[in-house]
Formats: C-alpha cells, structure tokens, sequence
C-alpha cells in the first residue's frame, strides 16, 4: 500500500460511516423531506469521491478492487451537475445498497494494510 493510501482509505471510510450513522433508522420518505439529513449525506459523498478520485490517481491498483470506484467518481457528478433533477430514491437506494458494500471493502483495505505495516515493522 502506497504511503497515501491509509489517509484516502480513512477518509472515505469516513465519510461512509458517517452516512450509514445518520441514515439508520430512517425511512425513504423521512430521508426524502429532510433536508438537512439530505444535504449532510450529500456532502459526505462528495468527501468519499473526492478521495476515490485521489486514490484513482496515487494508487489505482488499491481504488480499482474498490466495487464500483468508477460510478463513485461519477455520482457525484450526479449530485452535484444535476441538483435540481436528482431523484432522491435514487440516493436512498446507492446508502442501503451500495455504503455498507464500501465500508466493507474499505475496512477490509484497511485492515490489511495494518497488517502488512506490522508484519514489515516485526521484520
């Protein structure tokens, strides 16, 4: 794992717990008219594309066994490019289905890149 790595892997792991948090326990339709609870999660999508975005750049080989890194990129653009036609079941859909996928690979990433640190350090 390259020495930025952790960083970008943190930040994203993040953002996407921060998402899974304040969504737990919350219907669709309480999602979809709260717009506070809304625009929180759409900030923190932000965050996980911006660094996917930089871990495309510093270490692709980590980013691309990310499911899906290429549409995490590109949905922010949704967000952002096409505000005023986002369709708000569309991102209740990508936080149920696709964020615990993510936390879990980025866990995982994370994980093992701990034990590659510790087994180098025990060398």
């Amino acid at each position: 794992m390259l020495p930025k790595t952790p960083k970008l892997l943190e930040d994203i792991r993040d953002a996407a717990a921060f998402i899974a948090e304040i969504t737990r326990d919350v219907a669709a339709a309480d999602y979809q008219h709260n717009r506070m609870l809304r625009q929180s999660v759409e900030r923190n999508f932000e965050i996980i594309r911006e660094a996917m975005r930089r871990l495309m750049q510093h270490d692709p080989a980590t980013a691309q066994g990310i499911t899906g890194h290429a549409q995490i990129i590109a949905f922010r653009n949704i967000l952002i490019h096409g505000y005023d036609q986002l369709d708000h079941s569309v991102v209740w859909s990508v936080i149920q289905r696709d964020v615990p996928l993510l936390l879990t690979e980025i866990v995982s990433l994370l994980a093992k890149g701990d034990q590659r640190a510790n087994n180098a350090s025990l060398e």
